[in-house]
């Protein structure tokens, strides 16, 4: 067993997020076999990820606040703490904060293999403003 201390908050990189995002690692990828990886995402009002996909998937949690989350495609969906949100391996998503209110989710996905020649996530464009209020 290790118990391991607190690492210090991380402002999420502007090429993945607008907004102010901050997150909390709680789980990296220790030695092989496991590739589990969890933060807590700390989204301001109308912060929200860029639009991305992972290669294993990606589950969500909120814990607190209200956000939005919307697959390529479809509608964009209210989620509440309790929520849990499932994103298949490759599904191009975005989540974030509503435009009143703070939101917090646990983000959990696991990593690719060493031997895989695919990006564990892909990140693409920046949710526009016109996308996210067309959305809310």
């Amino acid at each position: 067993m290790e118990i391991q201390a607190k690492k210090p908050s991380v402002k999420g990189p502007g090429h993945m997020f607008n907004g102010d995002v901050w997150f909390d690692v709680i789980a990296a990828p220790q030695p092989e076999p496991s590739r589990m990886r969890v933060n807590a995402v700390h989204f301001s009002p109308c912060a929200r990820t860029a639009w991305h996909s992972h290669a294993v998937g990606q589950t969500l949690h909120v814990t607190e606040g209200i956000g939005l989350v919307q697959a390529r495609g479809g509608e964009v969906t209210v989620i509440r703490p309790g929520d849990t949100i499932y994103t298949p391996p490759g599904e191009w998503h975005w989540h974030g904060a509503a435009p009143d209110h703070f939101m917090t989710h646990l983000a959990m996905w696991e990593g690719v293999g060493p031997d895989s020649d695919q990006p564990e996530s892909e990140w693409g464009d920046l949710v526009t403003d016109e996308e996210y209020n067309s959305a809310t």
